[in-house]
C-alpha cells in the first residue's frame, strides 16, 4: 500500500500551497512508490478509484570541490537516495563533476563525454533506473586539441545510460562586481552554438539551460515555443548574485513561460576562494516555489502536475497573445 511521505522530508522544505479560493496552486504532496518510476499493478476493480501518481522529480544541492572522486561519491549517494524515494528524474547542478580552484586546474580536470566520469554516471543511471540531468559538465569537445578550451555542457542521460541530449551553455558568465565577484567564463570556455529541442521524459518535456542562461528570457520562451513543460537551470550562483536575484529570476521564468522550473544548485564553500549560494528549488507554472533545499547538501522533491500546467496555460493564454510581428521592431516602424 502506498503511503504519504511527510511534507518535510530530509533536508527539504515544502511550503503549503496558496490558500485563497480560485487561486491556482500546485501540488506539493509527495508519495513513495514501491520502486523507482514504476507503478504497482492494481486489481481491475481498484483502477477507477485510485488516483494516478504524478511523476516525482528530485533536485540536488551539492558542494563540489576540485576532488572529482569525492564529488562523484556525494552525487551518486544523492541519486541513489532519490531513486529509492521514487524519483524518475534527478537533477544535479552546474559543476557537479568538480569546481576547480583556478583556470589551469579547471582545464586539466576536464574530460570528454566519452570519458570515464560520464561512463560512471551512465552506469549509475542504469543501476538506479532514473533519468539524470547533469548540468554543467566540464567537457573537452572535439576541438580541444586546437582550442585548449572547454564547453559547459548540460548532459541528459536516460535510464539506459544513453545520452539523450547535450546542450552547451550559450551565455557565458563574464561578470565583475567591484570588490565582490569577478568571473570571466569566456576566457577558457567556448559558447554553445544552439538551443537544444526539449526532450520527452516521464515527467514532461524538458528544456535544457545552464546557470547564467537564467538571465535571458529569450531562451525560456524559445524552449516554450518548442513544447517545453519543464525548464531546468542547474547553477552555481555566487552569494552576492544569488541573494539578490536567484529566486526572483527563477519564478519569473516560470511565470512568463508557464512551465515548471527546476534549479539544482551548488552550496557552501567549494574551495578557499569560492562560496556558492545554494537554495535549490522548484517553481510551478504559477510562479509558486513548491520545493526548496535548506542549507547544505541534500535533496528536495516535487511532483510534476501537467494537468495543472495545462490549466494555468488555458486560464491565462499568454502564449497565444504574443505579438512576434512587433517584437524587435521598436523605433523601426514609420512615424504617424
Amino acid at each position: 500500500m502506498l503511503r504519504a511521505v511527510p511534507r518535510t522530508p530530509l533536508r527539504c522544505w515544502l511550503p503549503d500551497p496558496p490558500a485563497p479560493p480560485r487561486r491556482l496552486h500546485g501540488s506539493g504532496a509527495l508519495r513513495l512508490p514501491p520502486a523507482p518510476c514504476r507503478s504497482r499493478p492494481r486489481p481491475p476493480h481498484a483502477m477507477a478509484a485510485a488516483p494516478a501518481l504524478k511523476p516525482l522529480v528530485a533536485v540536488a544541492q551539492v558542494t563540489s570541490t576540485p576532488d572529482k572522486e569525492r564529488n562523484f561519491a556525494a552525487c551518486a549517494g544523492l541519486v541513489r537516495e532519490a531513486a529509492q524515494r521514487g524519483a524518475c528524474l534527478v537533477f544535479l547542478p552546474e559543476g557537479f563533476d568538480y569546481i576547480g580552484a583556478d583556470t589551469a586546474q579547471t582545464l586539466a580536470l576536464a574530460e570528454g563525454l566519452d570519458g570515464d566520469l560520464m561512463g560512471r554516471y551512465a552506469r549509475l543511471a542504469r543501476d538506479c533506473g532514473v533519468w539524470l540531468s547533469l548540468g554543467g559538465f566540464h567537457e573537452r569537445g572535439r576541438d580541444w586539441p586546437t582550442t585548449q578550451r572547454i564547453y559547459n555542457c548540460h548532459a541528459l542521460l536516460d535510464p539506459a545510460g544513453r545520452l539523450a541530449a547535450a546542450y552547451r551553455k550559450t551565455h557565458l558568465c563574464d561578470v565583475e562586481l567591484e570588490g565582490r565577484v569577478t568571473m570571466k567564463e569566456s576566457s577558457f570556455t567556448n559558447p554553445g552554438a544552439e538551443i537544444v529541442a526539449p526532450v520527452s521524459t516521464p515527467a514532461g518535456k524538458l528544456g535544457l539551460a545552464v546557470c547564467y542562461d537564467l538571465r535571458f528570457p529569450e531562451i525560456s520562451l524559445a524552449l516554450r515555443r518548442a513544447g517545453a513543460e519543464i525548464l531546468t537551470y542547474p547553477s552555481a550562483f555566487t552569494v552576492p548574485t544569488g541573494s539578490a536575484h536567484w529566486e526572483v529570476l527563477l519564478r519569473a521564468r516560470a511565470i512568463e513561460s508557464q512551465c515548471y522550473v527546476v534549479a539544482a544548485a551548488q552550496t557552501g564553500q567549494n574551495h578557499e576562494r569560492r562560496t556558492s549560494y545554494g537554495h535549490a528549488l522548484v517553481a510551478d507554472p504559477w510562479g509558486a516555489v513548491v520545493a526548496q533545499c535548506r542549507e547544505g547538501p541534500g535533496l528536495c522533491y516535487a511532483e510534476i502536475d501537467l494537468e495543472y500546467l495545462r490549466r494555468v496555460r488555458r486560464e491565462i493564454p499568454v502564449h497565444g497573445h504574443r505579438r512576434p510581428d512587433l517584437y524587435g521592431s521598436v523605433g523601426l516602424a514609420p512615424g504617424p
